[in-house]
């Protein structure tokens, strides 16, 4: 496969209108009670985003041999966890935004209290597909795996532990490494769950390859979240669908503010090397790993 090329573009694609699918179908009916809150929901997973977590796990099970149809319920958790961190940090008392994939943010649409719900019911909803979508792989000891690893990601030591460094770190001048911590728990940690997750459905996959692909999550990881912070720096609404320059108005450290855009560039494309270096014991099995790391490089969005 070109991992930059057609086959992997129109693989991509694929991926992005099968998790729609499976998220619309997953999700509450806008016509269930509560009405208000199910709308709210749907709104604020469908219709929009690059589905990054989803891509990298359905990617991660190709690369084992396994199917998208073995690992969907897995990627709709992890993208219902991500969209649920959308919705409570763009709040008020967060990062206070008002666009979110070029359209008002859930408590702009409706109002912070259901915002706040949405997130409350998005969460626990990612848990139940994990333990109850007969989709997964049916042995215990493997959801069990799936909603630890989602877990762990999700909670202190990883996103929401992130967020609170982050929240803290406003108007004060940390170190790059500071700053990269501080990236792999609020944005590198989900990155790397939903490399693992798909890996997990692999129970006899061998540790060699566990730590090839969690060195491969990390790089890739840290490269997405410093193309974010260059995205800010750089970027237009019209592109991006959110409000940009943000960073620099919250005075939040982030790589491109602290080392410059140019050595955040250089730095990513370090991380991405890095990626493929970790790739090497899967040979051609991995290309669509590859691709999922040349995409995140180039992406405007």
């Amino acid at each position: 496969m070109d991992v930059c090329g057609e086959g992997f573009k129109l693989m991509l694609s694929s991926w992005q209108e099968r998790i729609e699918q499976a998220l619309a179908a997953r999700l509450p009916s806008p016509g269930e009670v509560p009405e208000r809150l199910h709308a709210a929901m749907r709104y604020s997973v469908l219709g929009g985003g690059k589905r990054v977590r989803p891509v990298l796990l359905f990617a991660t099970a190709r690369t084992l041999g396994l199917s998208e149809g073995e690992v969907e319920a897995a990627a709709c958790a992890v993208e219902l966890i991500h969209a649920y961190s959308l919705v409570h940090d763009d709040l008020p008392a967060m990062d206070n935004d008002d666009l979110r994939r070029g359209k008002p943010t859930c408590h702009r649409a409706f109002d912070e209290a259901t915002a706040v719900l949405v997130g409350d019911a998005l969460q626990p909803l990612a848990f139940e597909l994990l333990s109850r979508d007969p989709a997964l792989p049916s042995d215990s000891a493997v959801r069990l795996r799936l909603i630890e690893l989602l877990a762990h990601a999700s909670g202190s030591f990883g996103m929401a532990g992130g967020q609170a460094i982050d929240l803290a770190a406003k108007g004060r001048r940390l170190s790059v490494s500071e700053v990269e911590a501080m990236h792999e728990r609020k944005t590198g940690a989900l990155i790397r769950a939903s490399v693992l997750m798909a890996a997990a459905c692999v129970p006899q996959l061998p540790q060699s390859a566990h730590a090839s692909l969690e060195s491969y999550a990390g790089a890739v990881g840290l490269a997405f979240q410093i193309k974010d912070d260059v995205l800010d720096a750089t970027g237009d609404v019209a592109t991006l669908g959110k409000a940009v320059g943000a960073d620099v108005r919250q005075a939040r450290p982030t790589y491109a503010v602290l080392s410059g855009v140019g050595a955040a560039r250089e730095r990513m494309q370090r991380l991405h090397e890095q990626a493929h270096e970790a790739l090497a014991p899967f040979g051609a099995a991995a290309d669509p790993l590859r691709g999922v790391s040349a995409w995140l490089l180039a992406r405007r969005n």
